[in-house]
């Protein structure tokens, strides 16, 4: 894989701590607002092991796990490099397949042979549901978490561009060293996200190539790099990414395996702020100016500065969806947007 060269020199480092037991581990990860590694945290799980012992003896244990039934993955497209991102039309530079894992694995091996063989990487798929069993022989002991999932990642030597994440995120490398690139929520516009509907995986990504940034393009990354911070994680290592961090992620040997641990700490019953995003978009964004500057007050009172002015004149009892909401009111009002949109 290309070096970046110059370009991380002297980042931040991630902060690093130690934790003795889960409880310690469960406080940090309830008091930090900002990332943190732990070095060796997950060193003595048997996939660890396995990997240690080579990428065939890795692919063999995950083997063992998998369920007989087709993984979806991503294909470089030739020339296309080690980069999950758009070709110059816009669109992806790789392609989705099916195949059982044992293909999968057969193509990777055959690949590690080939210095320009295509990329292959399976994302982020339910370990549960996919490799059953496994999240017990390799034990992760976080305690009781809203939605708490757990999701691998397997691939060959790749580079996934910066993007952000929802759910807050501890994540544990088994096979493989990986390099994190993290930024705060603050930077998101200094990374110069692309779209929001055409995207690789969901999330938009920044459109800067962080092995060869064009400041002439994007001069603004320059501000962002200044509040990066940057850790290379090894084989039983794990990185906290905060909800909405930014994080550039390199897998940088030939066969990697991660696997990472999702939760919420917001009720599950409030709806997606990316949803809101969106039908601001469908609603305001192309109103005239004049529209816009009116609904920007009108979100500034009810949404993002929300005083005793906006309820105190209104009776206890009839302030209806401008008291914090319940499970029973997001529902209600779940169900009125739904009909609204179905109109």
């Amino acid at each position: 894989m290309p070096d970046p060269g110059d370009l991380f020199d002297g980042l931040h480092p991630v902060p690093e701590i130690a934790v003795a037991d889960e409880e310690a581990l469960d406080s940090a990860l309830a008091a930090a607002a900002e990332p943190f590694v732990v070095r060796g945290l997950v060193a003595d799980w048997p996939l660890v092991a396995a990997g240690r012992r080579g990428a065939a003896t890795a692919r063999d244990y995950l083997s063992g796990f998998a369920r007989d039934a087709d993984f979806t993955y991503a294909e470089g497209l030739p020339g296309a490099g080690d980069r999950l991102f758009y070709d110059a039309d816009m669109a992806m530079n790789h392609r989705t397949r099916r195949a059982r894992i044992g293909t999968i694995f057969a193509e990777m091996a055959a690949g590690e042979r080939h210095a320009d063989a295509p990329l292959r990487y399976i994302a982020s798929t339910d370990v549960p549901r996919f490799f059953p069993g496994m999240v017990e022989a390799n034990p992760m002991p976080l305690g009781p978490r809203d939605g708490l999932a757990a999701t691998i990642w397997i691939g060959t030597a790749t580079r996934v561009a910066a993007h952000c994440d929802a759910p807050d995120n501890l994540v544990c490398t088994a096979v493989g060293r990986r390099r994190f690139t993290l930024f705060p929520p603050d930077q998101f516009a200094n990374l110069y996200p692309g779209p929001l509907d055409n995207t690789p995986g969901g999330r938009a990504i920044s459109m800067v190539d962080f092995h060869a940034a064009d400041f002439g393009r994007f001069p603004k990354f320059r501000e962002a790099l200044r509040h990066a911070r940057a850790v290379v994680l090894a084989p039983g290592d794990a990185l906290r990414i905060p909800s909405l961090w930014w994080h550039h992620v390199e897998a940088l040997d030939a066969f990697n395996v991660m696997i990472n641990y999702w939760w919420r700490t917001q009720p599950a019953w409030l709806a997606e702020p990316n949803d809101a995003l969106l039908m601001a978009l469908f609603a305001i964004r192309d109103l005239p100016a004049e529209a816009r500057a009116h609904w920007r007050s009108v979100f500034d009172h009810y949404v993002f500065s929300p005083d005793g002015t906006v309820t105190g004149h209104l009776p206890e009892g009839g302030r209806g969806i401008l008291d914090p909401l319940t499970p029973e009111t997001a529902g209600q009002l779940r169900s009125y947007l739904l009909r609204q949109l179905s109109r």
